[in-house]
């Protein structure tokens, strides 16, 4: 993938998503650098590969499955788990505890996508501003948490993970609330699958995403440290 800008290409040298694969890698090449990283979130453009050794796979999916924070579902255990307090949440306080967690092997037996390249690189837009954690804590343990990127009024999910029942999902549910009280648009999150469905995320064809973040990049960034609103409610600017 050439660095500089051809034509056809997108900031960062990218393909155009628009007429790119809908399966298949957009683009391979490239460094992950803050800056292509940001370039491809601001085009509907992420990395997923499984080796430091080769070089970065670019995707663009179609349909991209998205969640609207207005429409997360939950069940009735984990509502009443969250109104019972099963765990403390909090916000941009152990971001690389929650990349290594989501990094571990699943129980499942598969390996996984974020390598220590990966995980380098999303400490680097975390220590910008762009990357934040979600964190569920069981006291002094971290039971389960998230990660992704926050670009103008959209979240592109990258990875979650749980050691406790439902913890990831007590993480999401925070998310969500703090992301509706900002008045964000949509989660990104990226590839459709059954858990993903079960949770309200929805497929959008790519023509409609890119329309959406094309919009999206003329809305300021609220970047990081982020925080926990306090229990009473309301906006906390100050974040």
């Amino acid at each position: 993938m050439s660095a500089s800008r051809a034509r056809g290409a997108v900031a960062g040298g990218f393909p155009d998503p628009r007429t790119g694969p809908a399966d298949a890698p957009l683009a391979t090449g490239g460094d992950l650098s803050a800056e292509r990283l940001l370039a491809a979130y601001g085009h509907g453009i992420f990395p997923w590969f499984d080796d430091d050794r080769s070089p970065p796979v670019w995707w663009s999916p179609d349909p991209r499955a998205v969640l609207f924070p207005d429409r997360l579902r939950f069940s009735r255990s984990l509502a009443g788990r969250r109104r019972g307090g099963d765990y403390a949440i909090t916000m941009d306080t152990a971001f690389a505890a929650v990349v290594e967690g989501c990094a571990a092997p699943r129980e499942s037996g598969g390996g996984t996508w974020i390598t220590p390249g990966m995980r380098a690189a999303y400490q680097r837009l975390h220590a910008l501003g762009f990357a934040h954690s979600v964190e569920a804590w069981d006291g002094q343990r971290l039971a389960g948490g998230l990660y992704g990127v926050s670009l103008g009024g959209m979240f592109f999910g990258e990875s979650m993970f749980s050691r406790r029942t439902d913890a990831s999902k007590a993480a999401l549910a925070a998310l969500v609330a703090r992301l509706e009280g900002w008045r964000f648009e949509l989660i990104d999150c990226q590839l459709p699958n059954a858990h993903l469905s079960s949770l309200g995320a929805e497929p959008m064809a790519r023509d409609e995403f890119l329309d959406r973040l094309a919009r999206n990049r003329a809305r300021a960034t609220r970047r990081g440290p982020w925080t926990v609103p306090p229990a009473t409610g309301g906006d906390n600017d100050g974040d």
